[in-house]
């Protein structure tokens, strides 16, 4: 990934990429994204809760995208509020593809609703696209500019469903192995038993062991797993 694709100058993790998800009952979504990086233009809304993988999926279009093409990822909500989310919109309509996280952070708000309108609109005036995340679908916000809550109601929504244990099991196994983890499956299934069930608190439980793991210069054993979460 360089700087010349993320002209907003945000780094995006090496990991998040459609390789590395495990998409489970979110095919369909995943199909759709992946020809958006291939050059279809269109305006595409991903929402579910935290954890369910929308962010990833947006960081995975951002590296999936040729390099000839400029692309903006802003995760609005860690943003600075005001001021600092419409300049941001208004420096990146003009992509090729924007991709925007947390989009129901700003909802609500009138000026950056408007300065939301005009990146859509700029966007679609190029045919451009734009990917959206959320946590609800367009249908469900309190919008305060009916203009732009309606145009992203007529957009694709796509929401996301839980993996199931077996999916949940692969994800961890991929996240494992490019770390260059050793994961036996015993200790994958105690992980599964005693943790979180969201991707999002799994993969972070997994990096926390690896990096104690290291550090104790111990394996993935159940043993010391259990050491561990009995000590956090």
């Amino acid at each position: 990934m360089t700087m010349q694709q993320l002209p907003l100058g945000v780094r995006l993790p090496d990991r998040a990429t459609f390789d590395s998800f495990v998409a489970g009952p979110n095919t369909q979504a995943v199909v759709r994204l992946r020809a958006i990086a291939t050059g279809e233009r269109t305006v595409v809304w991903v929402c579910g809760p935290s954890g369910s993988g929308r962010t990833h999926l947006l960081h995975a279009v951002c590296a999936a995208m040729p390099l000839n093409l400029r692309i903006a990822y802003l995760p609005l909500a860690n943003l600075p509020q005001g001021e600092g989310v419409t300049a941001a919109l208004e420096s990146a309509a003009e992509v090729d593809v924007l991709c925007l996280d947390d989009l129901d952070s700003v909802v609500g708000e009138p000026a950056a609703e408007r300065a939301l309108f005009s990146a859509y609109r700029r966007l679609e005036e190029r045919q451009r696209s734009l990917l959206v995340s959320a946590s609800q679908p367009p249908a469900a916000l309190p919008w305060t500019l009916a203009d732009i809550g309606s145009r992203f109601a007529a957009s694709e929504v796509f929401v996301l469903q839980p993996l199931d244990e077996a999916a949940q099991h692969e994800a961890l196994t991929r996240r494992a192995a490019a770390r260059g983890l050793d994961l036996p499956e015993d200790t994958a299934r105690y992980l599964l038993r005693r943790s979180p069930r969201d991707m999002a608190s799994l993969c972070r439980l997994l990096d926390d062991i690896d990096v104690a793991s290291l550090s104790a210069q111990r394996r993935l054993t159940v043993p010391f797993v259990r050491e561990w979460l009995d000590r956090t």
